[in-house]
């Protein structure tokens, strides 16, 4: 499937879920030298994937499990978005469930 380079075209499917995804692991740790805050940062990523999720909903090329995959996401993320703008929510991730079985030497682990 190529991706459109119209503005009544949707855009490429599988760029859309690559920038999501890619905007989805920015949000988990956003930059702490950056131009704007931590909290900047992540209420602007939430409010692109709430909108790269709408668009992934109802895209015309996803089937129907990944639509509904999509719209329950979308839910949650317009919950997290909201939630964003309070840094009370946001916590630093807990080392130990970064590998819960303890598999890996922490060596390994990459952050």
């Amino acid at each position: 499937m190529s991706c459109a380079t119209d503005d009544l075209t949707p855009p490429c499917l599988e760029a859309l879920v690559a920038g999501t995804v890619a905007l989805i692991s920015c949000w988990a740790a956003p930059l702490d030298s950056g131009p704007t805050s931590p909290r900047q940062q992540r209420t602007a990523m939430a409010r692109k994937i709430v909108a790269n999720l709408y668009l992934l909903k109802h895209h015309p090329h996803a089937s129907p499990g990944l639509r509904h995959v999509m719209a329950m996401a979308h839910e949650r993320w317009i919950l997290a978005s909201d939630a964003s703008s309070d840094a009370s929510v946001v916590t630093p991730p807990d080392p130990a469930l970064a590998d819960p079985m303890g598999l890996l030497s922490t060596s390994t682990l990459m952050h």
